[in-house]
């Protein structure tokens, strides 16, 4: 019957402020509904004034000496909490790294096609990773691919700039571009 009683309560405790019956402390800096600061006030008063209400008392403070506990409604409290939370999880943008693979004798329209992924890409927030791959003794003429990404890189230079390279990676040329 208590076993089950404390359980509850130490999971009350742990997810939130102390409410009610909860708050273990002779004193409280006391703050009406209205926001009004009543100023210091034993406990059972406190609790006294927010049963009148019909409402809750709700540590808000109880790290200051005496804790600061506010008169109001708990579950309102927790739901604006709540959605305070999902608002500001809502507005988080992660940053992804997509990746755009491109070859020395691409042509025209194939270009144009991977130009527009990337400048997509760029306006939603997320970094373009741009591979361009030499195979066999195409690396023989590295310059062919660092003018097609000297190219990429100037064609979005208005919303863009690199991060990265344009640089030699072994066999490939790299280049990470991220918004301006």
């Amino acid at each position: 019957m208590t076993g089950g009683d404390n359980g509850a309560g130490l999971r009350k405790k742990n997810d939130g402020p102390r409410v009610n019956g909860m708050i273990n402390c002779p004193e409280v800096r006391l703050i009406t509904e209205t926001g009004e600061n009543i100023g210091v006030v034993k406990i059972q008063d406190a609790m006294n004034r927010a049963k009148a209400a019909s409402l809750d008392l709700v540590e808000i403070v109880p790290n200051a000496e005496p804790p600061v506990a506010k008169i109001m409604n708990f579950g309102k409290f927790k739901f604006q909490e709540r959605k305070k939370a999902a608002e500001a999880k809502k507005k988080q943008k992660v940053i992804e790294i997509k990746e755009i693979k491109l070859r020395p004798g691409i042509e025209e329209n194939d270009y144009q096609v991977k130009l527009r992924k990337v400048k997509e890409f760029i306006a939603e927030g997320d970094k373009v990773k741009v591979t361009l791959r030499f195979r066999g003794r195409e690396v023989t003429h590295s310059e062919i691919g660092m003018k097609v990404m000297e190219r990429m890189r100037d064609d979005v230079a208005e919303i863009a700039k690199p991060e990265v390279g344009p640089r030699m990676d072994g066999r490939a040329v790299l280049m990470v571009l991220s918004t301006k």
